[in-house]
Protein backbone atom coordinates (compact mmCIF):
# COMPACT_ATOMS: atom_id res chain seq x y z
CA UNK A 1 0.00 0.00 0.00
CA UNK A 2 1.33 3.37 -0.98
CA UNK A 3 1.01 6.54 1.01
CA UNK A 4 -1.16 7.76 -2.23
CA UNK A 5 -3.83 5.01 -1.32
CA UNK A 6 -6.16 6.99 0.78
CA UNK A 7 -5.78 10.24 -0.96
CA UNK A 8 -9.33 12.15 -1.78
CA UNK A 9 -10.37 13.76 -4.99
CA UNK A 10 -9.11 17.10 -5.39
CA UNK A 11 -11.23 19.54 -4.16
CA UNK A 12 -11.18 23.00 -5.32
CA UNK A 13 -12.78 24.97 -3.11
CA UNK A 14 -16.20 25.23 -0.39
CA UNK A 15 -18.91 27.05 -1.67
CA UNK A 16 -17.83 30.35 -0.17
CA UNK A 17 -14.92 30.60 -2.01
CA UNK A 18 -12.27 29.83 1.01
CA UNK A 19 -9.58 27.44 -0.16
CA UNK A 20 -10.14 24.92 1.64
CA UNK A 21 -7.52 21.87 0.37
CA UNK A 22 -4.51 20.71 1.54
CA UNK A 23 -1.11 20.25 -0.26
CA UNK A 24 2.32 18.57 0.31
CA UNK A 25 5.14 20.12 -1.42
CA UNK A 26 8.61 18.20 -1.27
CA UNK A 27 11.44 20.89 -1.43
CA UNK A 28 14.18 21.44 -3.85
CA UNK A 29 17.41 19.92 -2.40
CA UNK A 30 19.66 22.47 -0.34
CA UNK A 31 23.21 21.30 2.09
CA UNK A 32 21.91 19.15 4.98
CA UNK A 33 24.74 18.48 7.51
CA UNK A 34 25.51 14.93 8.28
CA UNK A 35 24.83 15.63 12.41
CA UNK A 36 21.31 16.87 11.51
CA UNK A 37 20.05 14.61 8.63
CA UNK A 38 22.25 11.69 10.71
CA UNK A 39 20.82 11.80 13.70
CA UNK A 40 17.18 12.12 11.96
CA UNK A 41 17.81 8.69 10.06
CA UNK A 42 19.04 6.57 13.02
CA UNK A 43 16.63 7.84 15.32
CA UNK A 44 13.47 8.46 13.70
CA UNK A 45 11.47 5.31 13.33
CA UNK A 46 9.77 6.72 9.89
CA UNK A 47 13.43 7.47 8.84
CA UNK A 48 14.88 4.22 9.65
CA UNK A 49 12.32 2.25 7.55
CA UNK A 50 12.82 4.58 4.69
CA UNK A 51 16.28 4.19 5.04
CA UNK A 52 16.18 0.37 5.20
CA UNK A 53 14.36 0.38 1.93
CA UNK A 54 16.74 2.32 0.13
CA UNK A 55 19.49 0.41 1.44
CA UNK A 56 17.26 -2.74 -0.27
CA UNK A 57 17.12 -1.33 -3.27
CA UNK A 58 20.36 -0.44 -3.63
CA UNK A 59 22.42 -3.26 -1.69
CA UNK A 60 24.28 -1.40 0.24
CA UNK A 61 24.14 1.31 3.09
CA UNK A 62 23.23 4.54 2.18
CA UNK A 63 23.87 5.97 5.51
CA UNK A 64 27.18 4.35 5.59
CA UNK A 65 28.69 6.56 2.11
CA UNK A 66 26.46 9.44 3.67
CA UNK A 67 28.97 9.86 6.27
CA UNK A 68 32.10 9.58 4.46
CA UNK A 69 30.88 11.52 1.42
CA UNK A 70 31.61 15.27 1.59
CA UNK A 71 30.34 16.88 -0.97
CA UNK A 72 27.11 18.30 -0.58
CA UNK A 73 25.04 17.35 -3.82
CA UNK A 74 26.71 14.05 -3.72
CA UNK A 75 24.64 10.49 -4.93
CA UNK A 76 24.63 9.95 -1.72
CA UNK A 77 23.88 13.20 -0.37
CA UNK A 78 20.69 13.14 -2.81
CA UNK A 79 19.94 9.91 -1.64
CA UNK A 80 19.52 10.81 2.30
CA UNK A 81 17.76 13.84 1.52
CA UNK A 82 14.71 11.71 -0.51
CA UNK A 83 14.64 9.13 1.87
CA UNK A 84 14.15 12.46 4.61
CA UNK A 85 11.82 13.83 2.86
CA UNK A 86 9.48 10.71 2.33
CA UNK A 87 10.17 9.25 5.78
CA UNK A 88 8.64 13.13 7.05
CA UNK A 89 5.26 12.98 4.77
CA UNK A 90 5.02 9.53 6.23
CA UNK A 91 5.16 11.24 9.47
CA UNK A 92 2.93 14.17 8.04
CA UNK A 93 0.09 11.40 6.87
CA UNK A 94 0.31 8.74 9.89
CA UNK A 95 0.27 11.54 12.92
CA UNK A 96 -1.01 14.90 11.34
CA UNK A 97 -3.30 13.32 9.56
CA UNK A 98 -3.04 15.09 6.19
CA UNK A 99 -5.01 13.98 3.36
CA UNK A 100 -3.15 16.06 0.58
CA UNK A 101 -5.41 17.01 -2.49
CA UNK A 102 -2.65 17.89 -4.30
CA UNK A 103 1.09 17.24 -4.37
CA UNK A 104 3.86 19.64 -5.72
CA UNK A 105 7.89 18.69 -5.70
CA UNK A 106 9.98 22.07 -7.04
CA UNK A 107 13.00 20.61 -8.42
CA UNK A 108 14.55 17.67 -6.57
CA UNK A 109 11.52 17.51 -4.78
CA UNK A 110 10.17 16.05 -8.23
CA UNK A 111 11.42 12.51 -7.12
CA UNK A 112 9.72 12.12 -3.81
CA UNK A 113 6.57 13.45 -5.15
CA UNK A 114 6.72 10.59 -7.61
CA UNK A 115 7.20 8.03 -5.15
CA UNK A 116 4.50 9.68 -3.08
CA UNK A 117 1.76 10.05 -5.76
CA UNK A 118 2.47 6.54 -6.99
CA UNK A 119 4.09 6.84 -10.46
CA UNK A 120 7.09 5.51 -9.54
CA UNK A 121 7.71 3.03 -6.56
CA UNK A 122 9.76 4.38 -3.73
CA UNK A 123 12.49 1.48 -4.33
CA UNK A 124 12.26 2.78 -8.20
CA UNK A 125 12.70 6.25 -7.36
CA UNK A 126 15.84 5.46 -4.97
CA UNK A 127 17.67 3.33 -8.26
CA UNK A 128 16.47 6.19 -10.55
CA UNK A 129 18.16 9.20 -8.48
CA UNK A 130 21.39 7.19 -8.06
CA UNK A 131 21.33 6.47 -11.93
CA UNK A 132 20.65 10.59 -12.85
CA UNK A 133 23.18 10.94 -10.41
CA UNK A 134 25.77 9.33 -12.99
CA UNK A 135 24.59 10.37 -15.77
CA UNK A 136 24.63 14.15 -14.50
CA UNK A 137 28.39 13.35 -13.58
CA UNK A 138 29.18 11.80 -16.29
CA UNK A 139 27.49 14.33 -18.50
CA UNK A 140 29.09 17.22 -16.61
CA UNK A 141 32.94 15.65 -16.88
CA UNK A 142 32.39 16.13 -20.37
CA UNK A 143 31.04 19.88 -20.53
CA UNK A 144 30.67 22.69 -18.33
CA UNK A 145 32.76 21.78 -16.03
CA UNK A 146 33.35 25.33 -14.91
CA UNK A 147 29.37 26.29 -14.43
CA UNK A 148 27.27 26.75 -10.75
CA UNK A 149 23.96 27.80 -10.46
CA UNK A 150 24.35 30.70 -8.02
CA UNK A 151 21.10 31.42 -6.06
CA UNK A 152 21.02 35.21 -4.46
CA UNK A 153 17.79 37.73 -2.94
CA UNK A 154 17.08 41.10 -2.84
CA UNK A 155 17.52 41.53 -6.40
CA UNK A 156 14.99 43.16 -8.11
CA UNK A 157 13.95 42.25 -11.53
CA UNK A 158 15.12 45.40 -13.17
CA UNK A 159 18.34 45.65 -11.17
CA UNK A 160 18.79 41.58 -12.57
CA UNK A 161 18.59 43.06 -15.92
CA UNK A 162 21.16 45.72 -15.62
CA UNK A 163 23.94 42.71 -14.74
CA UNK A 164 22.76 40.56 -17.30
CA UNK A 165 23.34 43.66 -19.62
CA UNK A 166 26.62 43.87 -18.24
CA UNK A 167 27.00 40.04 -19.10
CA UNK A 168 25.79 40.50 -22.61
CA UNK A 169 28.56 43.22 -23.25
CA UNK A 170 31.56 41.72 -22.79
CA UNK A 171 30.21 37.86 -24.22
CA UNK A 172 30.24 36.26 -20.97
CA UNK A 173 27.46 33.20 -20.42
CA UNK A 174 24.97 32.85 -18.20
CA UNK A 175 21.77 31.08 -18.43
CA UNK A 176 18.68 31.53 -15.94
CA UNK A 177 17.74 28.84 -14.21
CA UNK A 178 15.14 29.93 -11.51
CA UNK A 179 12.75 32.09 -9.66
CA UNK A 180 11.98 31.28 -6.06
CA UNK A 181 10.61 34.65 -5.06
CA UNK A 182 10.29 38.32 -5.30
CA UNK A 183 13.86 39.77 -6.13
CA UNK A 184 15.48 35.69 -5.11
CA UNK A 185 17.15 34.37 -8.79
CA UNK A 186 19.06 31.21 -9.60
CA UNK A 187 21.51 32.10 -12.32
CA UNK A 188 24.08 29.65 -13.98
CA UNK A 189 27.36 30.99 -14.67
CA UNK A 190 31.09 30.49 -15.35
CA UNK A 191 33.16 30.07 -12.09
CA UNK A 192 34.93 32.51 -13.65
CA UNK A 193 32.27 35.59 -13.88
CA UNK A 194 31.29 34.60 -10.50
CA UNK A 195 32.51 37.52 -8.51
CA UNK A 196 31.45 40.06 -10.82
CA UNK A 197 28.57 38.26 -10.13
CA UNK A 198 28.43 38.45 -6.88
CA UNK A 199 29.68 41.95 -7.09
CA UNK A 200 26.78 42.98 -9.27
CA UNK A 201 24.23 41.47 -6.79
CA UNK A 202 25.68 43.79 -3.74
CA UNK A 203 26.04 46.83 -5.48
CA UNK A 204 21.93 46.23 -6.39
CA UNK A 205 21.58 45.64 -2.88
CA UNK A 206 20.88 41.97 -2.91
CA UNK A 207 22.50 39.11 -1.27
CA UNK A 208 24.41 36.02 -2.35
CA UNK A 209 23.38 33.16 -0.82
CA UNK A 210 25.54 29.95 -2.30
CA UNK A 211 25.99 28.38 -5.26
CA UNK A 212 25.45 24.78 -6.95
CA UNK A 213 28.05 22.47 -8.52
CA UNK A 214 26.68 20.44 -10.80
CA UNK A 215 24.14 23.58 -11.93
CA UNK A 216 20.74 22.70 -12.75
CA UNK A 217 17.53 23.68 -14.74
CA UNK A 218 19.07 26.22 -18.03
CA UNK A 219 18.39 25.46 -21.34
CA UNK A 220 22.04 25.11 -22.40
CA UNK A 221 21.21 21.78 -20.58
CA UNK A 222 19.08 20.03 -23.52
CA UNK A 223 21.59 17.29 -24.25
CA UNK A 224 21.60 16.34 -20.65
CA UNK A 225 18.12 15.58 -20.75
CA UNK A 226 18.26 13.84 -23.53
CA UNK A 227 20.88 11.92 -22.41
CA UNK A 228 19.12 11.27 -19.09
CA UNK A 229 15.73 9.98 -21.67
CA UNK A 230 17.75 8.02 -23.18
CA UNK A 231 19.95 6.29 -20.63
CA UNK A 232 18.00 6.32 -17.76
CA UNK A 233 14.26 6.61 -17.92
CA UNK A 234 14.39 4.34 -20.80
CA UNK A 235 14.48 1.82 -18.34
CA UNK A 236 11.69 2.82 -15.73
CA UNK A 237 7.83 3.17 -16.25
CA UNK A 238 5.78 5.58 -15.02
CA UNK A 239 1.83 5.40 -14.08
CA UNK A 240 -0.91 8.20 -13.53
CA UNK A 241 -0.16 9.81 -10.47
CA UNK A 242 -2.62 9.19 -7.48
CA UNK A 243 -3.70 13.23 -7.25
CA UNK A 244 -2.68 16.44 -9.61
CA UNK A 245 0.74 16.99 -9.52
CA UNK A 246 1.71 20.61 -10.17
CA UNK A 247 4.80 21.22 -12.84
CA UNK A 248 7.99 23.52 -11.19
CA UNK A 249 8.78 25.71 -14.47
CA UNK A 250 5.18 26.61 -15.05
CA UNK A 251 2.45 25.75 -12.39
CA UNK A 252 0.22 23.32 -15.07
CA UNK A 253 -1.36 20.52 -13.67
CA UNK A 254 0.29 16.66 -14.13
CA UNK A 255 -2.66 14.34 -14.50
CA UNK A 256 -0.97 11.33 -16.27
CA UNK A 257 2.17 9.40 -16.84
CA UNK A 258 3.27 10.87 -19.95
CA UNK A 259 2.81 14.19 -18.17
CA UNK A 260 4.85 13.42 -14.75
CA UNK A 261 7.74 11.59 -17.71
CA UNK A 262 7.82 14.98 -19.27
CA UNK A 263 7.91 17.09 -15.87
CA UNK A 264 10.65 15.16 -14.69
CA UNK A 265 12.93 15.47 -17.69
CA UNK A 266 11.90 19.47 -18.08
CA UNK A 267 13.95 19.88 -15.28
CA UNK A 268 16.87 19.27 -16.96
CA UNK A 269 16.95 22.27 -19.31
CA UNK A 270 13.74 24.63 -17.46
CA UNK A 271 14.39 26.85 -15.04
CA UNK A 272 12.11 26.86 -12.29
CA UNK A 273 9.14 28.82 -11.12
CA UNK A 274 7.82 28.68 -8.05
CA UNK A 275 5.66 31.52 -7.91
CA UNK A 276 4.22 29.62 -10.53
CA UNK A 277 3.67 26.95 -8.64
CA UNK A 278 1.97 29.14 -5.70
CA UNK A 279 -0.64 30.62 -8.39
CA UNK A 280 -1.61 27.02 -9.69
CA UNK A 281 -1.80 25.45 -6.04
CA UNK A 282 -4.52 28.57 -5.30
CA UNK A 283 -6.50 27.60 -8.32
CA UNK A 284 -6.35 23.84 -7.02
CA UNK A 285 -7.93 25.08 -3.85
CA UNK A 286 -4.95 24.69 -1.06
CA UNK A 287 -5.32 26.49 1.75
CA UNK A 288 -2.80 24.72 3.27
CA UNK A 289 0.44 23.78 2.78
CA UNK A 290 2.62 21.01 4.47
CA UNK A 291 6.24 20.92 3.30
CA UNK A 292 8.37 17.81 4.07
CA UNK A 293 11.83 17.11 4.18
CA UNK A 294 14.93 18.92 5.36
CA UNK A 295 13.61 22.10 3.87
CA UNK A 296 15.74 25.20 4.94
CA UNK A 297 13.85 27.42 2.34
CA UNK A 298 10.91 27.04 0.52
CA UNK A 299 8.54 27.42 3.54
CA UNK A 300 10.16 30.38 4.68
CA UNK A 301 9.61 32.33 1.17
CA UNK A 302 7.20 35.20 1.24
CA UNK A 303 5.50 33.89 -1.32
CA UNK A 304 4.95 31.25 0.50
CA UNK A 305 3.87 32.43 3.76
CA UNK A 306 1.53 35.11 2.29
CA UNK A 307 -0.44 32.42 0.14
CA UNK A 308 -0.67 29.46 2.38
CA UNK A 309 -1.05 28.36 6.11
CA UNK A 310 2.75 26.51 6.53
CA UNK A 311 3.32 23.56 8.20
CA UNK A 312 6.86 22.31 7.81
CA UNK A 313 7.34 18.55 8.67
CA UNK A 314 11.33 18.72 8.40
CA UNK A 315 14.15 17.94 10.68
CA UNK A 316 13.71 18.15 14.80
CA UNK A 317 14.52 21.64 15.55
CA UNK A 318 17.81 21.89 18.63
CA UNK A 319 14.93 23.26 20.87
CA UNK A 320 12.77 20.23 20.22
CA UNK A 321 15.38 17.76 21.17
CA UNK A 322 16.56 19.43 23.90
CA UNK A 323 12.77 19.88 25.31
CA UNK A 324 12.48 16.21 24.26
CA UNK A 325 16.03 15.50 26.15
CA UNK A 326 14.78 17.65 29.34
CA UNK A 327 11.47 15.91 29.39
CA UNK A 328 13.22 12.35 29.01
CA UNK A 329 15.60 13.30 32.32
CA UNK A 330 12.52 14.28 34.25
CA UNK A 331 10.79 11.07 33.72
CA UNK A 332 14.21 9.52 34.90
CA UNK A 333 13.97 11.36 37.90
CA UNK A 334 10.43 10.58 38.92
CA UNK A 335 10.97 6.94 37.85
CA UNK A 336 14.07 7.16 40.51
CA UNK A 337 11.98 8.70 42.96
CA UNK A 338 9.57 6.08 42.66
CA UNK A 339 11.53 3.05 43.22
CA UNK A 340 13.06 4.95 46.06
CA UNK A 341 9.80 5.86 47.59
CA UNK A 342 8.74 2.15 47.58
CA UNK A 343 12.35 0.82 48.49
CA UNK A 344 12.95 -0.77 45.65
Amino acid sequence: MTLSDAIPAENAADSSGARTGTAIAFPGMGPASFAEIGRFLLLDPYGRARLAEADEALGYSVFDRFRDSEDDYSVYSQLVFLVASMAMADRAVDTLGVSPTVCAGPSFGQKATAAFVGSLSFPDVVRLTADLAACEEDYFSGVYEDVVTHCFVRTPQDRLDEILAGFDDRGAWYDLSGRLDAGFHMLSVREGDLDALSAGISAAGGYSMYSMRPPVHAAAFSALRRKAEEEVFAAYELADPALPVVVDHDGTVVRDAAGMRTMMLDTFDRPIHWPSMVESLKGLGVGTLYVTGPDNLFHRLDVTKENFEVVPVGLPRKRDRERDRKQALERSRAARARRAASGV
